[in-house]
């Protein structure tokens, strides 16, 4: 079978266990840990970097990390906190959930058109500086965010 086809489909299987985990988590109240981790944890697929067929040129980078914070900018518009029974939730939004299928779509897409011009070790380490590059950006304003909230809330429980 195609590489190209076996990675699109563990894509897919990703980003549905993407949106079942971000449902799981706002029924939970949220934590720093739970918002720096997956970046941390997701940093060691950059081991791949060390295989020659995954190596980017500088362009490749280049492309990936804007376009990866550009893809960001919308998880961080459709992620928000709110305070909760004295504790700190990420709001649930409808429109995650479309942003993130949507996301999948073009990407879905967009390894099928450049398959053909790119090798798929090199489209592979491109897809993966693209998603943490659209991780890393996300999950730092949710930082942000969750700090303005945090100390919002014991200033409140100070009064």
């Amino acid at each position: 079978m195609n590489y190209v086809v076996i990675s699109s489909i563990g894509a897919v299987f990703m980003g549905l266990f993407v949106i079942f985990v971000r449902m799981k988590a706002a029924k939970q109240p949220t934590n720093v840990k739970k918002i720096i981790l997956p970046p941390i944890f997701m940093s060691s697929g950059a081991l791949m970097y060390f295989v020659p067929e995954f190596r980017l040129t500088p362009m490749e980078i280049l492309e990936a990390v804007v376009v990866g914070m550009l893809f960001s900018i919308l998880l961080i518009k459709t992620s928000k906190f709110e305070i909760r029974d004295n504790d700190i939730y990420l709001k649930r939004s409808k429109a995650f959930i479309f942003i993130l299928v949507g996301l999948l779509a073009v990407r879905l897409v967009l390894k099928s058109i450049l398959s053909s011009t790119i090798d798929v070790g090199q489209l592979s380490g491109m897809f993966f500086l693209l998603a943490f590059s659209m991780i890393v950006p996300w999950r730092l304003a949710m930082y942000m965010s969750y700090k303005k909230l945090y100390k919002e809330l014991h200033s409140l429980k100070m009064i």
